[in-house]
C-alpha cells in the first residue's frame, strides 16, 4: 500500500475529523498526518488497530518460540506427552 495519497496535514485533520473518521472506518486505511510538512501522526480505525496488535502478539510468540528452539529449550513432543500422562495417572 502506498501512504503518499493518504497523506494530510493537522489543519485538514481539524476541519474535517467526522469525515475522516468515516473514510478511517470504510476504508480501513491509515491516514498520516503531517505538522509542519512533517510526518507526525499515523491515525486508523480500531478494527485494523485491533488486527495489528494481535499479528504483533503473534509475531512475538513465533519469535521467542524461535528463540527457544536456537536456544536448546525444547522437548520432544512424546516426552511432554508421557509425563503429562504420568501425572495424569497419579493425580
Amino acid at each position: 500500500m502506498r501512504y503518499s495519497s493518504q497523506v494530510k496535514p493537522i489543519s485538514y485533520l481539524k476541519a474535517n475529523a467526522a469525515e475522516i473518521f468515516l473514510h478511517l472506518t470504510e476504508q480501513r486505511e491509515p491516514l498520516v498526518i503531517t505538522q509542519n510538512g512533517e510526518a507526525k501522526a499515523v491515525l486508523q480505525d480500531v478494527a485494523s488497530f485491533e488486527e495489528t496488535q494481535e499479528t504483533l502478539a503473534l509475531l512475538k510468540i513465533l519469535a521467542l518460540s524461535t528463540h527457544d528452539v536456537a536456544g536448546g529449550k525444547v522437548k520432544p513432543v512424546a516426552d511432554v506427552v508421557a509425563r503429562l500422562r504420568a501425572k495424569r495417572a497419579i493425580g
